[in-house]
């Protein structure tokens, strides 16, 4: 079983691992998410996902132990973020791409960096997502990096 990890005097994390489609661009079969247990079968996420599509950090997923290991069944209930990831284009360095991300960083966005040029991006609740959305878009026509959604948590006006 996955042993806890202990992040601070309250908060153990395990990790519970999400199935992917290995045909996908990134070729995995599985990644794991950092999570907090909560009761019997439920987990908190605590960081934002690089490969999986539909889950966010914040969203509570109902898991079951497979042999030596906790896969998810389905998400039970959603934290509300959304998470987006980016891929740096060919050549840019941090001095290229640390402007355009600074105003998401303001807006509240955080990022977990994956590789060198792969970064998961969570957009917290309480931000707008129009305006995360316009900056990732400006980032990209800018040809900075590529971007795509992994899951929109926000509710969207009609």
């Amino acid at each position: 079983m996955s042993r806890p990890v202990d992040i601070g005097e309250d908060e153990q994390l395990v990790k519970v691992f999400v199935r992917l489609e290995p045909a996908d661009w990134h070729n995995y079969e599985t990644e794991s998410v950092w999570a907090n247990p909560l009761s019997k079968g439920l987990y908190r996420v605590r960081n934002v996902p690089f490969y999986a599509m539909g889950i966010s950090n914040d969203d509570v997923l109902r898991a079951e132990l497979e042999g030596d290991a906790l896969f998810c069944r389905e998400v039970a209930q959603r934290g509300g973020h959304s998470t987006y990831r980016f891929f740096l284009m060919a050549g840019i360095g941090d001095e290229q791409w640390k402007p355009y991300w600074q105003p998401l960083e303001t807006l509240g966005c955080s990022y977990e960096r994956g590789t060198a040029r792969l970064f998961a991006v969570d957009v917290p609740p309480d931000v707008d997502i129009y305006k995360a959305y316009a900056l990732l878009d400006q980032g990209e026509k800018a040809g900075v990096w590529s971007f795509q959604e992994a899951h929109c948590g926000h509710p969207l006006r009609q």
